[in-house]
């Protein structure tokens, strides 16, 4: 277990350097200066000073030759430095912060919402294979993993939000308002449309372990030995099934990540999402560079999470067979 939680940790590390090479490159490799937009007033207002500049372009590692550059920004950013926003000149780290819960409890929220479905649909299409329940089911995690997120919400803006005023359609709160329950309703419609595609995604992993684990000798043997359905069910196949679930959870926070952006946009949820929306719409490269390696960074650290989980729950892996 030890030699395969070093092993998972020293992959991490390596992709994390990767990403924060692409990073980089995306300032390094745009055409021109990258400060020259902002060295005219329309870019922020005023025009900057030699002195802004300079800082400027020290937090976004720019001073020396290319592997200079890269390592002085990595350390930073390694350090949890990740430089100043060049739209209102506050560090980066403090406003991603800032909205992390924002997206944090959206993010979790979707998920919870997702397996909490997933794992009863799966279940149920796992049993009643090719059966009309299995069609029904099937057919809707099809049209989850189809239907663009981005058209889902506006159709249930326009749907719950402007025709029968059901659910508020935008923001995180009533202005005036100041209650839990106001902040649910506000985050029902986001959630449902960020879940939908990993809900699909889980439904047709339960499924598929299901109908392969009802095929194994020990169900048969406890079939034989008179034991209940729902034991059978809930007590031995669903583990087995929830192991493969367990690693696409870590490996689906990637969609989470990505769609809430998308998802945040179109309901004005005041998140991460939209702050990494405007800073590309401003050209704010020390805000894109950072949500960038937040991003990649709480997606590494998922999904460590998640072989680390799946190691505890696999006695294969815990012994160092894998």
């Amino acid at each position: 277990m030890k030699k395969f939680v070093l092993r998972r940790f020293a992959q991490m590390i390596f992709v994390w350097i990767l990403v924060s090479i692409f990073s980089f490159s995306i300032v390094y490799f745009a055409p021109g200066d990258p400060l020259y937009i902002y060295m005219t007033p329309g870019a922020t207002g005023h025009k900057m000073t030699d002195e802004e500049l300079d800082r400027m372009r020290e937090s976004l590692g720019l001073n020396g030759n290319v592997v200079e550059q890269y390592m002085s920004w990595a350390g930073k950013a390694a350090r949890g430095n990740l430089g100043i926003s060049i739209n209102n000149k506050r560090p980066v780290l403090d406003q991603i912060l800032e909205k992390l819960p924002c997206t944090a409890g959206l993010m979790g929220a979707s998920l919870v919402l997702s397996l909490v479905l997933a794992i009863p649909l799966g279940l149920i299409a796992g049993t009643h294979k090719n059966k009309l329940a299995d069609n029904i089911i099937s057919g809707l995690t099809y049209l989850g993993i189809s239907v663009p997120a981005f058209w889902l919400g506006i159709m249930m803006i326009i749907v719950f939000s402007m025709t029968f005023k059901l659910l508020p359609g935008s923001g995180m709160r009533t202005i005036g308002v100041n209650s839990a329950w106001d902040v649910i309703q506000h985050g029902i419609m986001p959630a449902l449309v960020l879940s939908l595609n990993n809900m699909a995604v889980f439904v047709r992993y339960i499924r598929s372990n299901t109908i392969v684990q009802l095929e194994e000798e020990y169900v048969l043997t406890a079939v034989s030995k008179g034991a209940g359905k729902k034991r059978i069910m809930y007590g031995h196949v669903l583990k087995n099934c929830m192991l493969p679930v367990i690693t696409s959870v870590g490996s689906r926070l990637g969609t989470l990540v990505t769609g809430s952006f998308i998802i945040e946009s179109v309901f004005a949820w005041p998140g991460l999402g939209t702050l990494g929306m405007s800073a590309i719409n401003n050209r704010d490269y020390p805000m894109i560079m950072g949500i960038t390696m937040f991003s990649c960074t709480m997606l590494l650290l998922g999904n460590f999470l998640a072989d680390i989980l799946y190691g505890f729950a696999d006695p294969r892996i815990k012994q160092g067979k894998e």
